[in-house]
C-alpha cells in the first residue's frame, strides 16, 4: 500500500510538472509579425564595349606600294596554286598505279582460288580412289580368307 501511494504521488508530481511545461510552451508559441524584406539594389546595366576602329591594312602607304604588295601576294598565291595542282596530279597518277596493282592482285587471287579448288577436287578424287582400292583389297582378302 505504501508503495502504491508513493508511486501515485510521484506520478502526480510528474504529470503536474509536465502539464505546466506543455502549457507554457503552447503560450510561448504565438506567431510574431512577418519581417519586411529589404529592397534589393537594382543592378547597373552592362554596357557594350566601344568598338575599336579596324586598323588600316596598309598604314601610310602610297597606292603604288599597295599595288606592289598585292601583286606580290597574288604571285605567291598563284605559285602555291600551281604547286597544289602538281601535287594533285602526282597523287592521281599514284592512285591509278595503285588501282592497277590492286586489279592485278585481285586477278592473281582469283586464279589462285581456282587452282586451290582444282587441287581440292583432285585430292577428293584421289581419296575416293584410295577408299575404293582399300575396300576392294579388304573384301578380296575376306573373300579369299573365307574361301580357304
Amino acid at each position: 500500500m505504501k508503495i502504491s501511494l508513493i508511486f501515485g504521488m510521484i506520478t502526480l508530481l510528474a504529470f503536474a510538472s509536465f502539464s505546466q511545461t506543455a502549457f507554457a510552451i503552447e503560450t510561448e508559441q504565438e506567431p510574431g509579425p512577418p519581417q519586411i524584406p529589404e529592397p534589393s539594389p537594382t543592378p547597373e546595366p552592362i554596357r557594350m564595349p566601344d568598338p575599336s576602329p579596324s586598323p588600316n591594312p596598309f598604314p601610310e602607304e602610297s597606292d603604288s606600294e599597295k599595288i606592289k604588295q598585292l601583286t606580290e601576294q597574288n604571285d605567291n598565291l598563284k605559285q602555291q596554286n600551281k604547286n597544289l595542282q602538281n601535287q594533285i596530279s602526282s597523287l592521281n597518277n599514284e592512285k591509278s598505279k595503285l588501282q592497277a596493282e590492286i586489279s592485278e592482285l585481285n586477278n592473281s587471287i582469283q586464279s589462285l582460288k581456282e587452282i586451290i579448288l582444282e587441287q581440292i577436287r583432285v585430292t577428293i578424287d584421289l581419296a575416293n580412289q584410295l577408299k575404293e582400292i582399300i575396300y576392294e583389297k579388304y573384301f578380296l582378302l575376306q573373300y579369299n580368307y573365307n574361301k580357304y
